[in-house]
């Protein structure tokens, strides 16, 4: 199990700062066809995917559905009732539960029959858990905790934490983090993923648990989101707006949606004893970006772009990230770029299927 390395550092606050990243009755029927592997705890049991609603956990749902799980969200819908699993609720082998993951009635109630855990609920990303800390810390370390007490009560056999790479925080030097590296909390956010980190990593033997620490996501999803770095900037200049961009010389791992929910469906599909006590970081080492590069390839789309940048000399998210290790031990290659997923946002923002692309809904 890879050694977790604290060192203390505080956050300075960005004005445009980076986001990394329910009752219904239970359903009889089952679906025996499917393609590919199916391991024999997946034919009668079920993955719950906690946030199931979200960003990438819609993503996530539709991607186990595909390959033929049984598959039960959970979400609060916290940020009101979205439409994101409407594509899903026709499927017999979906079912969904409404309720706070911090409530233990839920908890109970969405933990029969499980028999594996993809832990996505969470307070998303530097500015939501600054703005709710008290809540922040419940939901991203008290719940998981609850959860993990409660998986081993139900005989959950597997485990899959969604972390992030903002634990590794500022880097010094121009290497690239990988899994065995210092980790350098710098905001609220990242400290709760490292503390939870700690707790899942501690279930090895019970649980099989495994830690994926993802890059910052791009790409659309159901439950869209554009307050992230690549959708965001996307948004802005396919509308004509003025972009500012803050410390466009800083660093960052990306990854698309999509990539990030065949990643968690590649760790169930592995035997326990592979990817039991792991950690992973999840992206392509090829798509570590500055946000100047991501600005240029928007001018290679918009020439005419009204682009300011605001200079900043320190920023303690700076970092680039090796993703060799989950290519090399599970055969894993993003199948999107940086460059795909822009061309992706601008269709969307162009087609009219949103009304207002700066309406709250589509941020945290």
């Amino acid at each position: 199990m890879p050694e977790q390395r604290l060192s203390s550092d505080r956050e300075t606050e960005d004005a445009r700062p980076d986001d990394d990243e329910i009752g219904s009755g239970v359903r009889a029927t089952l679906r025996c066809t499917f393609s590919g592997i199916r391991h024999p705890w997946t034919v009668s049991k079920i993955v719950l995917v906690t946030g199931g609603a979200g960003y990438v956990g819609s993503i996530v749902v539709d991607e186990l559905l595909r390959r033929g799980q049984r598959v039960r969200a959970l979400d609060a819908l916290l940020h009101g009732s979205v439409s994101s699993l409407l594509q899903s609720w026709s499927n017999p082998d979906f079912e969904f539960v409404r309720g706070d993951v911090r409530d233990a009635s839920i908890r109970s109630d969405a933990l029969q029959d499980v028999a594996a855990v993809v832990h996505l609920a969470a307070i998303v990303g530097d500015p939501a858990c600054s703005r709710q800390p008290e809540l922040a810390r419940e939901v991203n370390l008290e719940a998981t905790k609850a959860l993990l007490d409660d998986a081993e009560r139900a005989g959950v056999e597997r485990f899959l934490f969604a972390s992030t790479c903002s634990n590794y925080g500022r880097m010094n030097g121009s290497g690239y983090a990988d899994e065995e590296l210092e980790l350098r909390p710098i905001s609220l956010y990242a400290e709760t993923k490292v503390a939870a980190e700690l707790e899942v990593l501690g279930r090895n033997g019970s649980l099989a648990p495994t830690c994926l620490r993802f890059a910052t996501v791009y790409g659309t999803s159901p439950r869209m989101r554009f307050d992230l770095t690549v959708n965001e900037f996307t948004r802005d200049l396919t509308l004509g707006e003025k972009l500012i961009v803050f410390g466009e010389q800083f660093w960052r791992p990306y990854v698309h949606v999509r990539d990030a929910a065949r990643a968690i469906a590649n760790v169930l599909d592995a035997p326990a004893a592979e990817v039991s006590g792991q950690v992973y970081n999840v992206g392509d080492t090829a798509e570590n970006y500055r946000k100047l590069d991501i600005v240029e390839l928007l001018r290679e789309r918009f020439p005419d772009a009204d682009v300011e940048f605001v200079h900043r000399d320190e920023d303690p998210r700076d970092y680039r990230v090796s993703f060799d290790k989950f290519s090399q031990q599970r055969g894993f290659k993003a199948e999107h770029s940086v460059a795909q997923g822009i061309d992706e946002v601008i269709a969307l923002v162009r087609s009219g299927l949103l009304d207002d692309p700066f309406a709250p809904a589509y941020k945290n």
